[in-house]
């Protein structure tokens, strides 16, 4: 069984950094765990790992599509399950970093896929009338566990978790919850947490940060490129809410605002999603003395 270390927590908490330092400790690979990261030309709002923060460590699943390309779950398992015989062919340690749980999960665990990802044409008209909040809601009321796994905006696989409770009489969580959950590697998971308020600061900061690097500019390059709020790329937190803005609706400071709220409710979804669903350690994270971090996770793993 192969040894994987995988780094997760919420948005903002340090997994970038750890995820080189435990690479160069360990003589490793990063392997990105975020379902955004994948697409060119979205690397200020995905937070993207810069050349100089990968510091030498090769780092896979970044830049891999096009913003016009969907692609789904199923494609990520089978990309990271290569990636992972890749590093371990060479002798090297695969580090899955990110926040994507449900793409980590369905790359580590016996994760099989029984439905197509396309919804189709009828299905998706049945629902229309209903905006996004809507149609999540409703699933709320069917099938509360795989809300709590799906984001209200992906609008896609919220109603495909509806079509599948309407189609079989089945919930979507439950067909999940009925396979055996065997992670297929010997996986390290070590996860990152800090107090809330001090998360919320950081995300605050980050979101002003990626103001001064030109967020908006990149995301008028890809609007203007044709890429509309319906793309799977631009429902990314960063990039959805710039369209209500380019269509005149709301001000460029209620763009960064909402970025920033939307940014913290999804770094408390993915607490709660990371302890459900993973044996996690944690680890608080110490800004300040961030090797101490390093060394203690280093330390659990070597015992």
């Amino acid at each position: 069984m192969n040894k994987v270390l995988v780094v997760i927590g919420p948005t903002s908490v340090g997994k970038t950094k750890m995820g080189v330092a435990l690479a160069k400790h360990f003589n490793g690979e990063v392997i990105s765990g975020d379902s955004m990261q994948i697409y060119k030309g979205m690397d200020i709002g995905t937070a993207k790992v810069k050349e100089s923060e990968m510091e030498g460590i090769k780092h896979h699943c970044i830049d891999i599509l096009d913003p016009f390309e969907n692609y789904s779950v199923k494609d990520f398992q089978t990309q990271v399950r290569k990636t992972i015989e890749d590093i371990v062919s060479r002798g090297k340690l695969p580090i899955i970093v990110g926040g994507t749980g449900l793409y980590i999960k369905a790359a580590l665990y016996d994760y099989e896929f029984s439905e197509t990802e396309d919804n189709h044409d009828e299905f998706r008209k049945k629902y229309s009338h209903l905006s996004d909040d809507g149609l999540y809601d409703y699933l709320k009321t069917i099938d509360p566990q795989s809300a709590l796994e799906l984001h209200p905006h992906n609008r896609q696989r919220v109603l495909r978790a509806i079509e599948i409770y309407e189609q079989t009489g089945k919930r979507k969580s439950d067909i999940v919850n009925s396979q055996q959950h065997i992670c297929l590697y010997d996986a390290y998971f070590i996860g990152l947490t800090m107090d809330r308020t001090l998360l919320y600061q950081r995300i605050n900061q980050r979101v002003d940060l990626m103001r001064e690097e030109g967020l908006e500019k990149e995301v008028d390059q890809l609007y203007q490129s044709g890429l509309t709020r319906e793309h799977q790329s631009m429902k990314a937190i960063g990039y959805k809410e710039w369209f209500d803005y380019f269509e005149g609706l709301i001000s460029r400071e209620d763009v960064y605002e909402n970025i920033k709220k939307h940014s913290r409710q999804y770094a408390k979804r993915q607490y709660t999603w990371f302890k459900n669903q993973f044996p996690v350690h944690w680890y608080d994270v110490c800004i300040e003395c961030f090797d101490h971090t390093v060394q203690q996770v280093i330390e659990d793993i070597e015992e």
